[in-house]
């Protein structure tokens, strides 16, 4: 064999093992994607079925119950056109209040409430989540103009 060719060899085996490399952290990034919806998106039935994602919203005023002693909370979240019931267990971030954004990570139960398992509150009175910002913006301002029905004139 010649050296040009056990260069070659060499190449296409290099070649081939990055190949191989790269399509396994593709397909081993793939499971660990969350997606992120909004509670109208959840509403219209696009939430994913025993798959983990993020929902974030606006938690309503009045909506947190708990029990005392108890570390199960339940709370609304919604986006000002759909609203989404959310359960959590466990201690909630020291900026969580009701009439603020949050984001939580989970899967949607069977009774139709999101099952969190993680509840991330914004950081200061300026800071969003970018995806809760637009959505909050999007939905509201579609509110505020509703589109008009009848002769245009």
């Amino acid at each position: 064999m010649t050296p040009r060719r056990k260069r070659l060899y060499v190449v296409l085996g290099i070649l081939g093992g990055v190949t191989a490399s790269v399509a396994l952290a593709i397909m081993a990034s793939r499971d660990n994607v969350t997606f992120y919806l909004d509670p109208s998106q959840i509403a219209a039935g696009k939430a994913p079925v025993d798959k983990r994602f993020r929902v974030g919203g606006m938690v309503v005023k009045g909506s947190v119950t708990r029990k005392p002693g108890d570390l199960e909370v339940k709370f609304v979240l919604t986006d000002f056109a759909h609203e989404v019931p959310v359960e959590y267990t466990g201690v909630l971030p020291d900026l969580f209040r009701e009439g603020q954004g949050i984001i939580a990570h989970g899967t949607m139960g069977a009774d139709g409430a999101f099952v969190a398992d993680e509840v991330l509150a914004k950081h200061d009175e300026k800071y969003m989540p970018p995806e809760v910002a637009a959505s909050l913006k999007n939905k509201a301002s579609a509110n505020a103009n509703p589109p008009k029905s009848g002769p245009s004139g």
